[in-house]
């Protein structure tokens, strides 16, 4: 059976503009185009929608930061080519995509060890290497020494990359990716509670 993604994101419970960002950045499998709608499986759905949530409490710090991101675009900075996510680049691409520039506190980032990147409520990729970082004249924060942890190239599965050769980079990348985790902010950064007791 196949569903329209407005039928899809009803299942889900989101908007379809939110449920289109998952297609636009490639993360959904055995897609299929009737004229001008896409179609996809109803057992992709029903994989999303059992996702489970980010295991924040296994993390050893009291909040972190996540990166809220729209499916990849061209950019036109001269340090990149594309700003946001797409499971087609290539990590280098995509590291470059997602280390900055952000508003953000850069000092709670980096103090968080680890920043996830959602899009549309679901982690995609992990940075880490966050500890050094550079602010430019409008405020906005990039670290440049972040790592890709590890990427997703489909949420449905979900089959994970692991593009680092650390161990708590591993661990952390396996830990998070292709999980659920929400959050709210009206920018790039949103700050989460681990629920962590000190």
């Amino acid at each position: 059976m196949l569903l329209t993604t407005g039928q899809a994101a009803g299942e889900l419970g989101c908007a379809i503009t939110t449920f289109r960002r998952l297609v636009y950045a490639g993360l959904l499998p055995g897609l299929t185009r009737r004229g001008v709608r896409v179609m996809i499986p109803l057992p992709v759905v029903q994989a999303l929608s059992t996702r489970l949530e980010a295991p924040l409490t296994r993390l050893d710090t009291e909040e972190i930061a996540v990166l809220r991101v729209d499916a990849a675009q061209r950019a036109d900075g001269p340090d990149r080519n594309w700003i946001g996510f797409a499971a087609t680049l290539t990590p280098d691409d995509l590291l470059k995509a997602l280390r900055g520039w952000w508003r953000c506190d850069a000092e709670s980032v980096a103090a968080g060890g680890v920043l996830p990147v959602t899009l549309s409520g679901y982690v995609v990729a992990v940075l880490t290497g966050l500890e050094r970082w550079e602010k430019n004249t409008e405020g906005r924060h990039a670290f440049p020494h972040a790592r890709l942890a590890g990427y997703v190239t489909d949420l449905a599965a979900p089959h994970i990359t692991i593009t680092s050769h650390t161990d708590g980079d591993r661990h952390l990348a396996e830990l998070l990716l292709g999980k659920r985790l929400p959050s709210h902010s009206g920018g790039a950064i949103a700050y989460v509670s681990t629920n962590t007791t000190g």
